[in-house]
């Protein structure tokens, strides 16, 4: 008995490893580089309470702190070079991507240092930007700070009583975003929700997430609360923290959104949802008129090395972009000698699961596994002509970043793809220097061309 079930594991694991063996790998050329500095910071802006005019003051655990820089950034056991708090809202935290007609672009920055505990002084925003790809550096056109002046969120903001209700990193974790002529969807990872902004930055509406009809929520979600008797039982949820949606595609007629959960859906029993024996995340279909969930879905199935994805959108009709990474940084020749023993001279988890796939979600596989027709390696992109300002050795640049998350297409043949730098936290280019954002150009016509 016990031989038998020995070989059905060991077969199982053929098969899983021979599934992942078939995905294609397809070459990725850099085209350019644009980079926007680590150390790059913004106003807040005039009519914003003074308590807004300085960010990162509650980063020290449990500790609010006044005195600009004199927390030290760290990447694990690394310092980073930069501290704590800010004179300035960062730029930094770029954490979704789309591309417009015009050739610019519009992102976001992300909910500001990592939690909502420590982010009630950052301030949300998107913005408006042009790459200059000659001479590597990137146009801030303009910035829109997000604000609830008519009471959308259904509870009370960190500014609730200000002049300005502006939003901040403590009321929404803002992650993916798609333009639209009356203003912007936006992903969002607390509820999970998906807002609505109008072209101003004023929240209009707060859509609550549902899978198969039932509410998905978040242990950061308001409507979940700790009882008074630690004997009665905990509120339930069904997604990790900062599992929500860290993509957020759109129909090319502009019809539907497509919300990519970074984390799985998890069971009544505890387990996670799969397609077959991967761990699988969902895909929601919203109907952009009407703001309602349409009851279809798929799953995409991480693959083997992947933990959660970056950054979504659409190449036509029926396939997409999808970013997947590991929970790594940095590389492998300046990896510590015990990954258990992390040092500041050393990665202690090197980046080796950096990717971009290209999926087909059709309606013949909705509530099925979407198709992942192959992908593009982040960590082996070919640079013949030393486009690259940093990142590139012997002919190869890389992108050991622990998140990267934008992505979108150019043209029919170039993607733009970016890293968000969790400022002032995240070295993988450098062990010992935050990162930049930097933002590349890439040639990938064989992978967009790919059926």
């Amino acid at each position: 008995m016990i031989r038998l079930l020995l070989a059905s594991v060991a077969l199982c694991a053929v098969i899983s490893s021979a599934a992942f063996a078939d995905e294609k790998a397809f070459p990725a050329k850099l085209v350019a580089q644009s980079v926007i500095p680590a150390n790059t910071m913004i106003p807040a802006p005039a009519d914003a309470a003074d308590f807004l005019k300085t960010s990162g003051k509650f980063t020290a655990s449990g500790k609010r702190t006044e005195a600009l820089g004199t927390i030290p950034g760290k990447d694990g056991a690394r310092l980073t070079g930069l501290s704590l708090p800010f004179n300035g809202q960062p730029l930094q935290g770029f954490s979704g991507i789309k591309a417009m007609a015009d050739g610019t672009f519009w992102t976001l920055s992300d909910n500001g240092f990592g939690a909502k505990a420590n982010s009630s002084d950052a301030m949300l925003m998107l913005h408006h930007i042009k790459f200059d790809w000659t001479a590597g550096k990137v146009e801030r056109l303009g910035t829109v700070f997000l604000s609830d002046p008519n009471r959308k969120a259904p509870f009370p903001i960190v500014m609730e009583g200000a002049a300005k209700r502006y939003l901040t990193g403590a009321d929404f974790d803002v992650e993916s975003i798609q333009p639209v002529a009356d203003g912007f969807f936006v992903g969002e990872e607390f509820g999970p929700y998906i807002l609505k902004f109008n072209t101003e930055g004023q929240l209009t509406d707060v859509i609550a997430t549902l899978a198969d009809g039932k509410p998905v929520l978040s242990p950061d979600n308001t409507t979940l609360s700790v009882p008074a008797n630690p004997t009665a039982k905990m509120p339930a949820f069904n997604l990790k923290r900062s599992g929500g949606y860290e993509g957020l595609a759109m129909s090319k007629d502009g019809a539907k959104l497509y919300g990519l959960l970074e984390g799985p859906l998890f069971k009544e029993d505890g387990s996670v949802e799969k397609a077959d024996t991967q761990t699988a995340l969902r895909i929601l279909e919203l109907d952009a008129a009407s703001k309602s969930w349409t009851g279809r879905s798929w799953l995409y199935p991480l693959s083997e090395g992947g933990a959660a994805i970056g950054d979504f959108n659409m190449i036509d009709g029926t396939t997409a972009l999808v970013i997947e990474r590991d929970g790594g940084a940095g590389t492998a020749d300046k990896a510590c000698a015990d990954p258990k023993k992390p040092e500041p001279t050393c990665f202690d988890q090197p980046a080796r699961h950096k990717r971009i796939y290209k999926i087909e979600m059709s309606d013949e596989n909705a509530g099925k596994a979407v198709r992942k027709i192959g992908y593009i390696d982040l960590m082996n992109i070919a640079d013949p002509d030393n486009k690259a300002k940093q990142g590139a050795k012997d002919g190869i640049y890389t992108m050991p970043f622990v998140t990267i998350e934008n992505v979108d297409v150019v043209d029919a043949t170039h993607i733009v793809v970016g890293n968000d730098n969790n400022l002032p936290f995240s070295a993988g280019r450098a062990v010992d220097r935050a990162d930049d954002n930097e933002f590349v150009l890439l040639d990938v016509s064989d992978f967009l061309a790919a059926r």
